[in-house]
């Protein structure tokens, strides 16, 4: 039975990409954007499969009967994850073909199907497959000589029923053709023979309709697409091993690629015997098979938004904008001399960060840059700027979180091109995934040693910068900077745990420091002062955090929690959490924040942190949460961090006690999307 207490973790996980469906499914937003909602749906889904169903698994495969902070059986999590999984799928391609496709049509965005081509496009069709498919592709017989191949990860593939014998006199009933990622799935044909607008044609179709110049003499009864989703976590164990990386370039090319199979997508037209032949072979329970109506990967449709130029079916442009403080300014340790600075990505521009660390790597009063780095390319600005640091002879270090799921490989790149040019880099702690984002230049002044930090909610990324909603402080403060220092000779050496002076870390002080703040405002409600929580964040799990805000709102604060994805707290139950709000908002940026505010009977605290209040990053990773000290700042990040939100009347969605979402109208009230309004903020 579900916990009266808790909600599963999987399904409110699955509860957000559903929500993600929906705004492909919002008429309101431009048609581009919808398509490209249901592209973001189509590979969250991919992901979910990937790590949270195949854990599920294998949970099951080891006996684990129940597990999570709710206690969820396994095997009837399992059966509603099928059911709304495949629930899901269905209503991905009802919008495609029901809704999507005809309104792109209408914009002259045209999908042709086979029976739609005239002659000039089928024979173009047929040479850009002679020309740039033939020759990459390898179709492989299967017969006593050829047994069935190994099916990578997610890759495209068809399977051909045949009939006849070839050259050397063998008969074959099946042949697969593996399709390269480096083959577009869509192609956009030339405006000469494409007519008026954009016309796309499915690299399935031009396969499906010339797939016999593949099997010269044979009869080709039928071809189909279909692919296969594994399990993709990586399981290492981090005591046994002498070297990480090593270790995870062996992985990465095995268990990724192939590990067990989850989850085996078709063509809907794919006739039971060959699905069931595919599911034997791969190893896929038959409730993990979906017949799929398109393309088995309609992420691969996010091409279209890229190819097709057509501003008025996107978002508006909008450029993120530098702040007043840093405009026209080259000395950026001068302005953080000055004051401290926050940040507010995407509305505020990443420039800062990435001009300051260029500035350091030049400065020759620069003597150290320390730098963590989870997700970052590379090839970037940030890399860059280390690189030139390191050979102009400044002291660098950075700590590379080489586990960063799905990054890992990008992270392996960085760490050898960081070392190749003389940075001191480091994996982070055994057994601890590094995920706090901090930067440290130590500069040389006329008054001695100064210390600039800047501490963040969000990776160090210019790309991501841009579409991710983020907070990062920049300062001088030399506290901070003597925190962030004593937290860089933690990572990078051996030793107890530092006392920090405004710093909290996990898995040391974090998950202690916020249960007190709760309580805090328990005891002040009891009391018979105001008891006031605001706290906005990616994952809401852990179940001592949700005990203690039940008790807070028992005692009478008032919590509202917005909480993009996963929740497993109930709000709104009698007697146990009524005074407890929780809402999800979903818009044109991604949600990435961690912000917490605690009234304290008038004197509001503010943090912002790394750490979502999850298991895995209240004790399982090293994180950082920062004060927002500077009452301006504060203001600022109640404001536009958590106010705005709670505000949001347009991409706004609110959790029931039952762990269902409603989408919260606007009613008779003024339509309110806090994205816009920061948008707008900026412009003025």
């Amino acid at each position: 039975m579900p916990s009266e207490r808790y909600l599963n973790r999987e399904l409110s996980l699955l509860a957000f990409h559903r929500r993600v469906l929906a705004m492909a499914e919002d008429r309101s937003l431009p048609l581009l954007e919808r398509l490209r909602f249901l592209c973001i749906s189509s590979a969250n889904l991919d992901e979910f499969f990937e790590v949270r169903v195949a854990a599920v698994k294998k949970k099951i495969s080891l006996g684990v009967t129940a597990s999570g902070v709710d206690r969820y059986d396994s095997r009837k999590l399992l059966r509603e994850l099928r059911q709304r999984t495949h629930a899901m799928v269905e209503d991905q391609y009802r919008l495609l073909n029901e809704d999507l496709i005809p309104a792109l049509a209408a914009e002259g965005i045209r999908f042709l199907r086979r029976a739609q081509w005239n002659d000039a496009q089928r024979e173009w069709l047929r040479k850009y497959l002679r020309d740039q498919v033939l020759p990459v592709v390898t179709p492989l017989s299967i017969d006593p000589a050829h047994p069935f191949p190994r099916i990578a990860n997610k890759n495209l593939h068809f399977i051909v029923c045949l009939h006849g014998k070839d050259a050397f006199g063998r008969s074959h009933r099946y042949a697969l053709i593996p399709i390269p990622r480096t083959l577009p799935r869509l192609v956009l044909l030339p405006a000469e023979i494409g007519g008026e607008g954009s016309a796309f044609v499915f690299l399935s179709s031009v396969l499906h309709a010339f797939v016999g110049e593949l099997f010269p003499g044979l009869t080709v009864e039928g071809c189909y697409q279909f692919r296969v989703t594994r399990d993709t976590e990586l399981y290492i164990d981090e005591e046994e091993m002498e070297d990480l990386k090593r270790e995870l370039q062996g992985r990465l090319q095995q268990e990724r690629r192939f590990g067990k199979a989850v989850r085996l997508e078709v063509a809907d037209n794919c006739p039971d015997e060959v699905a069931g032949y595919l599911c034997q072979r791969l190893g896929v329970e038959c409730a993990d098979l979906f017949r799929v109506n398109g393309p088995v990967n309609l992420h691969r449709l996010a091409s279209v938004y890229d190819d097709v130029e057509r501003p008025e079916l996107k978002y508006p442009s909008f450029t993120p904008v530098v702040p007043e403080r840093f405009q026209g300014q080259s000395d950026y340790f001068s302005v953080l001399r000055r004051a401290e600075v926050l940040l507010h990505h995407p509305y505020d521009s990443f420039a800062p960060v990435v001009g300051l660390l260029r500035q350091a790597a030049e400065d020759p009063k620069v003597l150290a840059i320390r730098q963590t780095l989870y997700r970052t390319a590379s090839r970037s600005a940030i890399a860059d700027a280390l690189v030139k640091a390191a050979r102009n002879g400044k002291e660098v270090s950075a700590v590379i979180e080489l586990r960063a799921r799905f990054d890992e490989a990008d992270n392996i790149h960085l760490a050898e091109r960081l070392y190749e040019a003389g940075v001191h880099v480091v994996y982070g702690v055994v057994g601890y995934k590094t995920h706090a984002k901090m930067l440290l230049i130590v500069r040389q002044e006329r008054d001695g040693i100064r210390r600039y930090v800047h501490l963040g909610t969000g990776n160090y990324h210019e790309i991501t910068s841009r579409f991710y909603t983020d907070v990062g402080l920049l300062s001088a403060d030399p506290e901070l900077g003597e925190d962030v220092q004593r937290l860089f000779h933690q990572l990078t050496g051996l030793g107890h745990a530092f006392r920090l002076k405004k710093l909290i870390q996990a898995p040391f002080d974090l998950h202690r420091f916020m249960l007190d703040r709760i309580r805090r405002e328990a005891d002040l409600a009891r009391e018979g002062k105001r008891g006031r929580i605001i706290a906005r964040m990616n994952g809401l799990e852990d179940p001592e955090i949700i005990e203690a805000l039940y008790a807070a709102s028992q005692a009478g604060v008032e919590i509202d929690l917005i909480v993009r994805g996963i929740c497993c707290l109930r709000p709104g139950v009698a007697g146990m959490s009524e005074n407890i709000r929780v809402r999800s908002v979903l818009g044109r940026y991604l949600e990435h924040s961690r912000v917490f505010c605690f009234g304290n009977d008038g004197r509001p605290e503010v943090f912002a942190s790394s750490a979502d209040w999850l298991i895995r990053n209240l004790h399982r990773r090293v994180e950082v949460a920062f004060p927002i000290q500077a009452s301006g700042l504060r203001r600022k990040v109640i404001r536009e961090a958590l106010r705005y939100y709670l505000r949001d009347n347009a991409g706004a969605w609110a959790l029931q006690p039952d762990g269902a979402y409603r989408r919260v109208e606007a009613g008779r009230r003024v339509p309110f999307s806090a994205q816009q309004r920061l948008m707008a903020d900026r412009l003025k």
